[in-house]
């Protein structure tokens, strides 16, 4: 991952409840309901050339994921557009990362928040590539987690909702301590779900498959991908995918706002090589990017 230092003061600004703040001073108060009790929502959006790729479509889900957390966001969608477009600009970011989110404030200190004032900030910053080049394109290594996707009757899987990361992060620390780029996640009930922060697709018989979207995010990436084999006469199925089949695939590769369409080239003690479609795909989503 592109390592970008002190997060907490940084030059230039941030777009915090309808103004530009300076970076070091955009802050929120210690007893906020959304670092308490997680009642907080985001996105991640990719920068190319200076232009924001899929713009309404994350900005869309935004006040999707706030809805399912009950809460509504002061803004409008075209506002939240503009204040993303102008951040970029301000902050002369041609290839990054934008990240806006909302929270609910410090006015209740209980499980309940209901009068709570909702708070709006985009920040964005220069990033090339997630994982290092190197890895970017000869595939990353995968560690199966312990720790399972929840069920969509238990957890707002639809929403991006901070609390739902928190296994994420447990799980990556746990397959980095043990020499591994990221983890496998597995759903309740046994089947392949997608790594920590992306969808995951395999190759097998020149056909691509990747699980159905039932309790984790349908990426947006995931859907430009799906999109562009379709397109290109890449047959895609979407299904419960069992861990054996997985490691039986020819190829497999992550997708991602972050991860772009990243190889895999190892789950656990099962390599893999980075194939023909997997290359192919990387290729269309540059040029689509490029188009951006």
């Amino acid at each position: 991952m592109t390592k970008v230092k002190n997060f907490n003061n940084r030059p230039g600004f941030i777009w915090l409840d309808g103004r530009f703040i300076k970076w070091n001073q955009a802050k929120l108060h210690v007893l906020s309901h959304g670092l308490h009790y997680a009642s907080c929502v985001f996105e991640g959006a990719r920068i190319y050339n200076g232009k924001i790729f899929k713009l309404n479509e994350h900005t869309k889900r935004l006040f999707f994921s706030s809805k399912t957390l009950g809460f509504k966001l002061p803004y409008r969608e075209k506002v939240i557009n503009k204040a993303c477009e102008e951040i970029v600009k301000k902050q002369k970011i041609k290839n990054g990362y934008l990240r806006p989110f909302a929270w609910r404030g410090s006015e209740m200190m209980a499980i309940s928040a209901q009068n709570t004032t909702i708070h709006v900030a985009i920040a964005t910053w220069e990033m090339s590539t997630y994982f290092n080049k190197r890895k970017k394109f000869n595939g990353i290594k995968l560690k199966t987690s312990k720790w399972i996707r929840p069920p969509s009757n238990t957890a707002p899987t639809q929403a991006k909702a901070a609390g739902l990361y928190m296994i994420c992060t447990l799980s990556k620390h746990i397959a980095e301590k043990k020499g591994f780029d990221d983890s496998l996640m597995l759903d309740s009930n046994g089947y392949v779900a997608e790594s920590t922060g992306a969808n995951i697709f395999f190759v097998k018989n020149n056909k691509l498959y990747t699980p159905i979207a039932d309790c984790f995010l349908n990426g947006i990436t995931r859907q430009t991908v799906i999109k562009l084999a379709k397109k290109n006469n890449i047959k895609i199925i979407e299904k419960r995918i069992l861990p054996r089949e997985l490691l039986k695939a020819d190829e497999i590769f992550l997708t991602g706002t972050a991860v772009e369409i990243t190889p895999i080239s190892q789950i656990d003690n099962k390599k893999f090589n980075v194939g023909e479609i997997t290359k192919k795909l990387i290729s269309l989503f540059s040029d689509l990017v490029e188009k951006n």
